[in-house]
């Protein structure tokens, strides 16, 4: 196992954590995955992705004051994902970087993100795209890859100041307001489509035509990570609206 290597990203330090392997099939990473520690304390969060018995890890830990430490070499398979899935994909950890942002997340009341910490987030996220190639729309939320089960990095994450600096897809979400919805129970066409559009971007959802559980929880992870005014799992029209003209800006649809 790697000990001691040389940081990939310029701007970080090494802090080498012993929970990581190799990627399956050599292959390099495609996406970023960024995640909230949900810890009251950085350092005990950073404590636990470098100890052996956690079997967690991630590329990169970003402090409050944004400060970059990195604990497993690119190159390497670190395992931040667990039971996760995109875009066919169900090996994330072997198919993504992972950075770990230090925040007390839903745990600790939602604390907002400090703008040096997200300035120093947006830099590692360039940097490690413009490396690898990763396109926009594959830079996620460990909410978005594993609907249900995580709701990080959470609501008050600014995907939308990461969009502007050119990091991660973004559109103005449709304003929450009434009309016709879909929820939980529903059956029928309209199911099967609003399911359809959401396996098309990339969230793990079988098309039924039957609103489940899982249908509601990647609704619910749609809206925490692009219309995060209103989260209740309910497809309203600014929830689908948001949906369909992130696809529609999709370069695989056609446009860019």
């Amino acid at each position: 196992m790697t000990s001691h290597f040389t940081a990939d990203y310029a701007g970080a330090e090494v802090k080498p954590s012993p929970n990581h392997g190799e990627r399956a099939d050599g292959g390099a990473p495609s996406m970023i995955i960024l995640h909230y520690t949900g810890m009251d304390s950085a350092d005990r969060a950073l404590d636990w992705l470098c100890r052996d018995e956690s079997q967690v890890s991630s590329h990169y830990f970003v402090h409050e004051d944004g400060r970059v430490l990195q604990l497993v070499p690119e190159t390497r398979r670190a395992w931040h994902a667990g039971k996760s899935f995109w875009s066919g994909a169900t090996d994330i950890n072997s198919a993504s970087i992972g950075i770990e942002i230090a925040n007390a997340g839903h745990p600790g009341g939602l604390p907002d993100f400090p703008p040096a910490q997200i300035a120093a987030v947006i830099d590692l996220c360039l940097d490690c795209g413009q490396r690898w190639a990763i396109a926009p729309e594959r830079v996620l939320g460990h909410s978005d890859i594993a609907p249900v089960r995580k709701v990080d990095p959470g609501e008050k994450f600014p995907w939308e100041t990461l969009h502007r600096q050119g990091v991660g897809h973004w559109v103005e979400p449709g304003r929450a307001m009434g009309g016709r919805f879909f929820q939980r129970g529903d059956h029928g066409q309209p199911i099967e489509a609003l399911q359809s559009m959401l396996s098309m971007y990339g969230y793990g959802v079988e098309i039924t035509g039957a609103f489940d559980e899982k249908t509601e929880g990647c609704v619910n992870a749609f809206q925490r990570h692009f219309r995060p005014e209103r989260i209740d799992g309910i497809a309203d029209f600014s929830t689908i609206d948001t949906l369909h003209r992130l696809l529609a800006g999709l370069p695989r649809f056609g446009r860019d």
